[in-house]
């Protein structure tokens, strides 16, 4: 198997409520992914899945243990190189969409091309790409209010994709809609995720779309499970 694009390794976090209220949230994670692969990441509220997220995608620190992104650990590197990394090689997928509500989809897929140095005519022409391969368009001139929740978070699902990047982390990407919207939205960014050859780490509290990914593991008292062997991945 080719070597991971992003691994935790021994990963720890707890939180610290007063002097004697420690939370233990995370207890030495071992994860890895490789190119083309995706995770299923399953948990209960509370379970820890969203700070996982965010210690992989480096929008948060670990107590201990190392994150490895494309080769490069990351833990000791400085916020600009982590800001960096985030805009080159990561993609995020929230529950809710979060685009602004004052520009067209087209524009909000553009912007973080902007942000990564690209040019607004291919920022536009990768966005008017992404919106085809998701069936919207049409709808590319469209502000989020003139969309449908399932329009939106095509949008959302675009918008992660805009920088070609090599992780997507994912956290209840369909959670916010109705099932029969979720199954087809769903069904629409494995499509686009596998197209693009990249490594998804996608949170959810649903089995039968976790069933649908190559590989499913679960968050247990800040451990992680395979959910397919049921065995406890080693962790101190």
């Amino acid at each position: 198997m080719s070597k991971a694009v992003l691994s935790l390794s021994g990963v720890s976090k707890s939180y610290n409520l007063g002097a004697a209220n420690e939370i233990r949230v995370l207890r030495g994670i071992n994860l890895s992914l490789h190119a083309g692969e995706t995770v299923a990441l399953v948990a209960p509220s509370g379970a820890g899945k969203s700070t996982l997220l965010h210690i992989a995608g480096l929008l948060d620190s670990a107590d201990q243990g190392d994150v490895t992104l494309a080769e490069n650990v990351m833990n000791n590197q400085g916020e600009q190189a982590r800001t960096l990394a985030r805009r080159r090689e990561l993609g995020f997928i929230y529950q809710f969409h979060h685009l602004l509500p004052e520009f067209s989809a087209a524009e909000n897929i553009a912007l973080p091309q902007l942000a990564n140095g690209v040019s607004r005519t291919k920022a536009k022409m990768r966005a008017l790409e992404l919106l085809n391969d998701v069936g919207i368009k049409d709808r590319a001139d469209h502000r989020p209010a003139q969309l449908s929740g399932g329009e939106q978070q095509r949008v959302a699902f675009c918008r992660a994709l805009a920088n070609q990047p090599r992780v997507l982390l994912a956290d209840e990407p369909t959670g916010n809609l109705d099932p029969a919207t979720s199954d087809k939205v769903f069904d629409t960014l494995l499509d686009l995720v596998r197209k693009s050859g990249m490594a998804a780490l996608i949170a959810t509290h649903n089995m039968a779309l976790a069933q649908r990914m190559d590989r499913q593991v679960r968050l247990d008292v800040g451990k992680l499970v395979d959910v397919s062997q049921e065995d406890v991945v080693p962790g101190p």
